[in-house]
């Protein structure tokens, strides 16, 4: 089982990555796909005259501010725009590809925040209305009834939460937790950068491999995005994949170039080490899993 997490910079080639899921399908891989649409969002924001804003949270994780409007523009450029044009190209490939938000089936579903503390000119302020969450509870039964039928399933936001509110969920952090419910053996997560990068400005300086132990030593060279990637590969580490490959999203066969050992890879120090974390840590829910395990 493999989960790929698409990006979404300017720097990705979505066609060259398309043209890899469908190889990889084909050959008889199993696979989910998530993506977001944070570009989209804001861009279709900008256009409807309601602007993106972004907060800092007090650890120094960025994010987008959702109130419901916003909420319902990423809804349009996430779940419509973006969601279908990826399963149309996956359907030109010759894949039978079924798109899905969060919200379908209750696929990923998750607490909503009741208050972020953010960090504006040097103080905190605490924000209570945004709409956002993390997904802790993932209906694997749905994912494996598609997949048994021959479907890949293509997630993104927005999530539900667990008021029956849609919400705003991180897709780095949200394809972790798909992995982990559903026992995957990689999750790759595809990007505009080939990696995480000693030097920020020198795409030459990737990190090539880094335990599960070493991540936090390493946390302080990621910037803007890739802090969430390295937070979304330790906690899939954490919920029992087997490892986390941050690669870059273009150029010939990026997904396999990945799983040849491309890009940064993130692992557990052993197997011992891994079934140790995965049973220490607090466990995504896998909504359906008895289902599948009386089966």
């Amino acid at each position: 089982m493999l989960v790929v997490k698409l990006g979404g910079g300017s720097g990705m080639d979505i066609a060259a990555c398309v043209a890899d899921i469908a190889a990889l399908w084909q050959a008889g891989t199993r696979m989910v796909v998530l993506h977001g649409g944070a570009d989209e969002t804001s861009e279709l924001g900008e256009q409807l005259g309601h602007p993106p804003q972004f907060v800092e949270s007090a650890s120094g994780m960025r994010s987008r501010y959702t109130d419901r409007r916003t909420l319902e523009m990423l809804a349009m450029a996430c779940a419509g725009r973006r969601n279908v044009t990826l399963v149309e190209a996956l359907q030109q490939a010759g894949v039978n590809a079924v798109g899905l938000a969060g919200v379908d089936g209750a696929v990923l579903r998750g607490p909503r925040k009741t208050a972020i503390t953010v960090v504006e000119a040097g103080r905190r302020r605490v924000i209570r209305d945004d709409l956002s969450g993390k997904v802790t509870e993932v209906n694997t039964h749905l994912l494996h009834l598609l997949l048994a039928g021959g479907y890949l399933p293509v997630l993104c936001p927005p999530a539900l939460s667990t008021e029956g509110q849609a919400i705003n969920i991180d897709g780095d952090r949200a394809a972790a937790a798909v992995a982990g419910a559903l026992g995957a053996e990689t999750l790759v997560l595809l990007t505009d950068v080939p990696g995480l990068l000693r030097d920020r400005n020198d795409p030459s300086t990737v990190i090539e491999r880094l335990s599960a132990t070493e991540v936090d030593g390493a946390m302080g060279l990621a910037t803007g995005g890739m802090r969430k990637k390295v937070l979304g590969a330790q906690e899939a580490i954490a919920g029992g994949v087997g490892r986390a490959v941050l690669a870059l999203g273009r150029g010939p066969e990026p997904l396999r170039r990945a799983l040849a050992g491309g890009g940064t890879w993130i692992e557990a120090v052993s197997h011992h080490a891994a079934a140790g974390a995965h049973q220490s840590a607090t466990p995504v829910a896998a909504v359906g899993a008895r289902e599948e395990q009386r089966a």
